[in-house]
């Protein structure tokens, strides 16, 4: 059974389509991206999957049944739009949403300590919120999220407005909570935040989805007869009949586009036996925005 069907979902405001004709699954257990630049149906999509909004066509199940006010209490939902009680501490308003959602109190007090702890907060508990950055008002709400210990969340722009150190430390959070199975789908707009998480994908532009589908077998299909090369010595070996053209990357290295036919390895061959010291060579993988481009340009053309 799937965590998650869209069954040609279609919703509308007055004139306006905010999702047409969409359909994608969700595994259980996986960590799916829902992606694509804003205003292209994101946010909409998953407030019908959270039962906020009814499809106007079409069908959302949830766990296998159509989602509902039961199916909430499932999920986890972390919207784009963040919101505390800006005068409220954390703790009590972490244990505030907590009951809400049905833990008992000695359980939530016990589990609030866990995950502040465990996001480096627990100095920050008898604090009201609006004392803390907004990076740390982030994470009380992603904590506020995942308390209730619900089979699925669905994170709305998780990482935004975050520093490089704690986007580390949520995604790593986040790949402990799949590892304890867990179904995780992000909707974002910054595709390269996400892709080294997922398993699976559905892009989306102007209220359409796109592409979707297991990210490797995209990343394969839209792959590219590329390798990059980062050596020392003599370059000569660019210049044989392997290679059609190449091109020097700003950070090091040289991306090589192979010749029709042209085999890799008989390229690493001959860059060694030219004298040249190879570091590094490995075949390059166009990333999510290049095949977002990719598919659109390719829709639209």
């Amino acid at each position: 059974m799937n965590a998650v069907e869209c069954r040609n979902v279609t919703k509308r405001f007055d004139e306006f389509v905010a999702v047409r004709d969409c359909s994608f699954e969700v595994r259980r257990g996986s960590t799916f991206g829902l992606l694509g630049p804003n205003g292209a149906g994101k946010t909409t999509t998953i407030r019908m999957i959270v039962n906020i909004y009814a499809p106007d066509e079409g069908q959302v199940l949830v766990m296998g049944e159509p989602a509902s006010p039961a199916s909430q209490r499932r999920i986890g939902y972390l919207p784009e739009e963040r919101g505390l009680f800006k005068k409220m501490k954390v703790g009590d308003q972490l244990l505030f949403f907590a009951r809400l959602r049905g833990v008992e109190t000695d359980e939530a007090k016990r589990r609030i300590n866990e995950w502040l702890e465990r996001l480096e907060l627990l100095p920050w508990k008898r604090h009201r919120a609006d004392d803390l950055s907004k990076g740390m008002q982030q994470k009380v709400q992603f904590i506020a999220t995942a308390l209730p210990d619900p089979e699925l969340l669905i994170l709305d722009e998780p990482f935004s407005g975050l520093d490089p150190v704690s986007v580390g430390q949520l995604k790593a959070v986040i790949l402990e909570l799949k590892g304890r199975g867990k179904t995780i789908i992000f909707s974002s707009h910054q595709m390269e935040q996400v892709e080294q998480m997922c398993d699976d994908i559905c892009l989306v532009d102007h209220a359409t989805k796109v592409l979707g589908g297991d990210l490797r077998e995209i990343k394969r299909r839209f792959g590219r007869d590329s390798i990059l090369i980062d050596f020392d010595g003599p370059d000569g070996f660019l210049g044989n009949g392997l290679v059609k053209s190449h091109t020097r990357r700003p950070g090091g290295g040289v991306e090589v586009t192979l010749a029709d036919g042209a085999d890799s390895q008989e390229l690493l061959r001959r860059a060694l036996d030219s004298g040249a010291r190879v570091n590094r060579f490995e075949r390059v993988q166009p990333s999510l925005n290049d095949i977002f481009i990719e598919s659109v340009t390719r829709r639209n053309g």
